[in-house]
């Protein structure tokens, strides 16, 4: 069976032609507008769709949707997370976050159940692999978060459970489909992808000239630091990221992002900022400044006035740099949180 919402409505075009007669372009068009783009369930009052187009809709598709196990909501921020139960019993979150503007949401999607990164500070990190989510896994996650929200879903990070260039060809998809003007309809560049550093993956996403935001977590400039804290560092060392970075730094249509989750007395010294400008500091970068979330205690947010040293220390770079705030600490939703528990 092919799954429909893995699928744009020209490759669902495609699979189906090579699985047999096929459906019309324009009916998969519908179909794909109806599910993805309206969330409407099913195929059996469809306007604009034949009877035959829909027998082999039906005959050759499933589209089912993973079901919510828990929904919680902070009361700080409004954010809601949503713990889902797969068809295989794993179960995977996602986070609803409300934007400045009144009405407007980003949601937080995950790309697999637990991850095999290994950073040390990261409530998903320590659960270890479980496996990938399918490209029709992480859409129906995003459709039931969509159906569940009072304004409109105008943005989408894959920033939750899981590293998304460890699972890019379905996280890809995935975003195609949400940019989709007649899917989750999502501007390509309000489309965030996050990586840890997947050497490979961040050069085939230069060469493929994606068009959807891209950010880089580095947490440290210096190699030893950077595999305690990052596990995965010691398989692709700064120098090959720091490669993978100009390549794409050759292509990006602006800056490039690098992500800094501050951990107090880690990485936030003088050490940091210079060997960060030794690095990339000839790259045209915006920094992400994000206080560590953990669960265990180990790892302390840095102070405002030490956080303030870091910042003062990486003006040499006359980067634009940016406190980033992490939605959801209350409950255990923010970034480096998220384990599918409950509170």
């Amino acid at each position: 069976m092919i799954p429909l919402l893995a699928h744009t409505p020209e490759t669902l075009h495609a699979a189906l032609h090579a699985e047999g007669p096929g459906v019309p372009l324009a009916a998969c068009r519908r179909a794909f507008h109806d599910l993805v783009g309206k969330g409407l369930p099913g195929t059996e009052t469809r306007d604009g769709l034949s009877k035959a187009s829909i027998r082999a809709l039906e005959a050759s598709c499933t589209w089912a949707l993973p079901e919510i196990e828990t929904t919680v909501v902070d009361d700080f921020d409004k954010s809601v997370r949503y713990l889902f139960r797969l068809a295989d019993g794993e179960r995977v979150e996602a986070v609803r976050i409300p934007l400045l503007k009144p009405g407007r949401f980003s949601v937080c999607l995950s790309s697999q159940v637990g991850c095999a990164m290994g950073c040390v500070f990261c409530a998903t990190g320590r659960l270890g692999l479980s496996r990938n989510l399918a490209t029709e896994e992480i859409i129906g996650c995003f459709l039931r978060v969509r159906a569940d929200c009072p304004g409109r879903v105008s943005g989408a990070v894959f920033m939750g459970q899981g590293e998304p260039f460890h699972n890019y060809d379905a996280v890809l998809q995935a975003a195609e489909i949400l940019c989709h003007p007649n899917g989750g309809a999502i501007a390509a560049e309000n489309i965030t992808i996050s990586t840890v550093g997947v050497v490979p993956s961040i050069h085939r996403y230069a060469e493929e000239r994606r068009r959807f935001r891209l950010i880089i977590s580095l947490h440290s400039a210096i190699q030893s630091r950077r595999d305690q804290l990052v596990a995965v560092s010691r398989k692709w060392p700064l120098p090959s990221l720091a490669e993978a970075i100009r390549a794409y730094a050759n292509v990006a249509p602006g800056r490039v992002t690098v992500a800094y989750t501050l951990v107090s007395g880690v990485n936030t010294g003088a050490d940091e900022a210079e060997a960060l400008a030794a690095l990339l500091g000839d790259l045209p970068l915006r920094i992400n400044l994000i206080d560590v979330n953990d669960t265990t205690g180990e790892f302390a947010q840095a102070p405002d006035a030490e956080r303030r040293r870091f910042m003062d220390l990486l003006q040499p770079l006359r980067v634009p740099i940016v406190r980033r705030y992490s939605v959801g600490a209350a409950q255990n939703s923010a970034c480096g949180m998220l384990a599918s528990v409950t509170p």
